[in-house]
């Protein structure tokens, strides 16, 4: 291990992966370690026994679930835009050939009290129950400025520059109603808050165009795909790819300590005695703890059922976003449910989680409106975590710190965070500019 990089990485969780298999293949001499036995970290996967360790104490579950090397249940689990950043991330490197994804069956929005069919494109609007006649027209008619929408092409702005004109005046345009701009807002451009609302149109528009291209790609009821197998297989594909490009990978590295010099910047890490050298470290929040700071907590439910969501069509494979004001809340509640069609359970179990930023200490209370949605139960566990954010100056010390997964239950936080650290690492952007046909035939 008396060896020197030029980064260190610690801890196997998705992003630090990620960045591992980035830099990797960028030519750069990369080390990774984690003090655990296993990838993912924070991300990890677990089967039906470890699942019942982490949560009851107990060694074996129940025999009536089944075999427990049938389940792969996501400690994070997100679901990912057809043709969004992480699936660029996943061409660009070629690690598809490691991984194979299946669409999301459906996309549902909670609104006035039902679970309702996120509509995204003119025709959907039309057939949608969740608005009156008038409104469906309305919403058409909105739908298909956002699908037509060019920023090169000034005839496709309707007069408008999205980048000065806020969400909130774009939207009085078309005189929505509060309902169509939540679920808009929420369950199609996925604002996790309102924030949105008085910030440049152009963002959301981009999202609205980025929803509606992942829904049309598998022509499935969902703009998602999921890989088979859960997101444990992603950690271990980008590990893969990293030692395909000569990175170094240990695992069960105790107490992976990172070294300073005397003007505070990183020269190494040591464990059990040895230490590497290197110029950076990268790292999530948990190597570094006096880096970072608490950002907030976020409450989840896993649920183990017989039967898929109620109200969902059957499906299999499912996301459920609850709008915060239709819950009276401060921030938006996710409902995610995969089953033995994408193999993370046996055959005839859904797995089920419910989570959203913790806004009290009873996670049981918080999230009685996302459980309501899910009908009978096998089996139910809670669970609450901090969050943390770096707050070091990476110039000055070189340490590169990812920030703790969010409630939500897509991909796009996750990405945005990944892409901004090879920034800062690199000092170049990342080129995403891939051909994403190439890998559909891969995916389908």
């Amino acid at each position: 291990m008396d060896e020197e990089y030029e980064v260190i990485v610690l801890g196997t969780g998705l992003k630090e992966c990620i960045l591992s298999g980035l830099l990797s293949v960028d030519g750069i001499k990369v080390l990774h370690m984690d003090r655990n036995d296993y990838y993912g970290g924070e991300s990890t996967s677990l089967n039906l026994n470890q699942l019942w360790n982490k949560f009851r104490g107990e060694e074996k579950a129940p025999a009536h679930l089944g075999s427990s090397r049938d389940y792969n249940v996501d400690m994070m689990p997100k679901f990912m835009m057809a043709n969004g950043k992480l699936v660029r991330v996943l061409i660009h490197t070629d690690v598809t050939k490691y991984l194979s994804f299946k669409a999301v069956d459906g996309s549902y929005v909670f609104v006035k009290g039902k679970v309702q069919k996120v509509p995204a494109t003119p025709m959907e609007a039309l057939k949608s129950p969740l608005m009156g006649i008038f409104e469906k027209r309305r919403a058409g008619k909105f739908f298909s400025y956002v699908q037509d929408y060019d920023e090169k092409d000034p005839k496709t702005h309707n007069g408008m520059d999205l980048r000065r004109v806020t969400t909130k005046e774009l939207i009085a345009t078309f005189g929505l109603g509060e309902d169509t701009i939540d679920f808009i807002g929420h369950a199609v451009a996925l604002h996790c808050n309102d924030n949105h609302l008085h910030q440049p149109a152009y963002d959301t528009v981009m999202r609205m165009k980025l929803y509606a291209e992942s829904l049309a790609r598998f022509q499935g009821g969902s703009p998602y795909i999921y890989p088979l197998y859960g997101l444990g297989e992603l950690p271990q594909a980008f590990a893969r790819l990293s030692a395909v490009y000569g990175g170094t990978y240990m695992l069960n590295k105790p107490e992976c300590k990172v070294e300073f010099d005397e003007e505070g910047k990183v020269t190494g890490v040591t464990s059990e005695g040895e230490t590497a050298k290197c110029k950076k470290v990268v790292c999530d929040p948990s190597y570094l703890p006096n880096k970072v700071r608490k950002i907030g907590r976020v409450a989840r439910a896993i649920a183990i059922m017989s039967h898929p969501i109620p109200n969902t069509n059957d499906s299999h494979s499912v996301q459920v976003i609850l709008p915060q004001k239709q819950l009276g809340r401060k921030s938006d509640m996710y409902v995610f449910c995969c089953s033995y069609s994408h193999n993370v359970a046996p055959k005839g179990k859904f797995i089920a989680f419910v989570s959203t930023d913790a806004e009290t200490d009873n996670p049981q209370t918080e999230l009685k409106p996302g459980i309501d949605l899910l009908g009978p139960v096998d089996e139910l566990f809670f669970d609450i975590y901090d969050r943390y954010e770096p707050v070091n100056e990476p110039t000055l010390d070189n340490c590169f710190i990812s920030t703790s997964y969010d409630a939500t239950t897509h991909f796009d936080t996750t990405v945005v965070d990944v892409l901004n650290m090879y920034k800062l690492i690199t000092g170049k952007e990342l080129d995403l500019s891939v051909d994403l046909n190439a890998a559909s035939a891969a995916e389908e």
